[in-house]
């Protein structure tokens, strides 16, 4: 169990929360809801964890010096990737299964956690695709970035899968929902944006 009194393991519990929950939203699901756009910007489950693994490894490995270890990985985003496409660490190609998707960020968590845990948390490191002025920071700033980005991801992958199939909740254990008429609640939300105009 963490230390939360412990900064760095406060923030690395967080971060480990968020990445946990993001992973049990696809629990369940087929490879189509997996991938399924579900917003006018393309954003899907399977898109949602590619991202946040990609994410992680530019943080946590260049930044401070280190390569990800299988850079031929086809869910590895590089920089000419990104040239050609820059959404290409939002979606998955049908290739490569959902399974396979999971444990490359389950690899990745691993490669972020050595980051964490050979580096005190004022380690200095330079993220090279940030400004001049802004690029140069430390281990803690990082943790900070990170746990902020997967946990808004974690928050878009709940939405989304609600609208899948109306699972909803916190993490497996604890929902954090409380007992509601669920139908009758959204109908009287409805009734009282109604009294608006539209537009």
């Amino acid at each position: 169990m963490s230390d939360l009194r412990n900064p760095k393991e406060a923030l690395h519990r967080y971060l480990q929360e968020a990445r946990d929950a993001i992973l049990w939203k696809l629990d369940g699901l087929g490879e189509r809801d997996l991938r399924l756009p579900l917003t006018p910007t393309g954003t899907n489950l399977l898109g949602i964890v590619r991202h946040v693994a990609n994410v992680e490894i530019g943080y946590f490995g260049p930044t401070f010096g280190r390569e990800w270890h299988h850079p031929d990985h086809p869910l590895f985003v590089t920089d000419p990737d990104y040239d050609a496409d820059p959404q290409a660490d939002w979606w998955v190609p049908a290739s490569v299964p959902a399974t396979e998707v999971v444990d490359f960020y389950r690899d990745v968590w691993a490669f972020s956690d050595a980051t964490v845990a050979e580096l005190p948390l004022d380690a200095a490191g330079t993220v090279p695709w940030w400004s001049a002025a802004h690029r140069d920071i430390t281990l803690q700033r990082v943790l900070v970035h990170v746990l902020a980005d997967v946990t808004r991801h974690a928050g878009h992958a709940d939405v989304l899968r609600e609208g899948i199939d109306g699972a909803a909740g916190l993490k497996v254990d604890v929902t954090n929902l409380p007992e509601v008429d669920w139908p009758a609640y959204v109908t009287r939300l409805r009734s009282v944006a109604e009294e608006f105009p539209a537009g």
